[in-house]
């Protein structure tokens, strides 16, 4: 198991991601610091307070929110009266925002927003995911509030069917971005559509897909599954994530990634 986490490339910038893995599940959460305020501590609530038992239904998925919100809720609210004013009424008006995406032992997973679960088969070379489709990474994402209810429509589940010949992982939006464009363009003909519709988009994202279809050759699993499995610790990691922005195939983020 591992769990590897980076903020972005830029003088004191905070990570608002947060990971966990453990021998019951493996957690991601990406803090979204567009909007309320703590996104950080957020995230990091959630991982750390994910339960061992697997979530199967937005009912599971609630039930939980609903369980542990109150704690933070008050926590943060003590932080925010000290430092009172604006800070406070984004609070109030706002709360805390963040995504998760999690999978457990027995290859049940859930997500809310775009953080993404993934399953990759080595024996028949096919990648099985949480996530909707390519284009959607353009749209703001559903995300889960410390204080609102969540939205039904947020909440998704199922079941990996996990063998020996698995690489099970999840990780945060922008780099599970890279991941399913990789893998889509490495099977371009089954995958034209939706990568066409991706890059008609004409957003940043569109310009990742135009660069990973210029690259003449290369194979999903060594180049993309193996590398990411093969960074030990966060400074191989944070080397790997350099070059892919270098070569203009990953956009500007926190980055985190666990591997079960």
């Amino acid at each position: 198991m591992r769990a590897l986490s980076i903020a972005k490339f830029e003088e004191n910038a905070t990570n608002e991601d947060a990971v966990a893995a453990s021998s019951k599940a493996i957690v991601v959460s990406d803090g979204a610091g567009g909007g309320g305020v703590f996104a950080e501590k957020w995230s990091q609530y959630l991982v750390t307070n994910l339960p061992d038992d697997s979530i199967t239904c937005y009912e599971a998925f609630d039930n939980w929110i609903e369980s542990i919100w109150e704690p933070f809720y008050n926590e943060c609210e003590e932080k925010a009266k000290t430092i009172g004013g604006l800070f406070l009424n984004k609070f109030y008006d706002e709360g805390s925002f963040a995504t998760l995406a999690a999978i457990w032992e027995n290859g049940q997973w859930v997500s809310y927003g775009d953080s993404v679960a993934f399953c990759y088969d080595m024996r028949t070379g096919e990648l099985h995911h949480s996530f909707t489709f390519l284009e959607d990474f353009n749209k703001p994402p559903f995300l889960i509030n410390c204080k609102d209810p969540l939205n039904p429509k947020g909440v998704r589940s199922g079941r990996f069917d996990i063998n020996s010949d698995c690489v099970v992982f999840a990780a945060t939006d922008t780099l599970a971005h890279y991941i399913l464009m990789m893998y889509e363009v490495s099977h371009k003909d089954k995958f034209a559509k939706e990568l066409q519709k991706a890059i008609d988009a004409q957003t940043k994202n569109s310009n990742y897909i135009k660069a990973a279809m210029s690259i003449e050759k290369f194979d999903f699993e060594k180049d993309v599954i193996f590398k990411l499995k093969n960074c030990p610790s966060r400074p191989f990691f944070r080397n790997h994530i350099k070059g892919l922005k270098k070569k203009g195939l990953i956009g500007h983020d926190d980055y985190s990634l666990v591997i079960m």
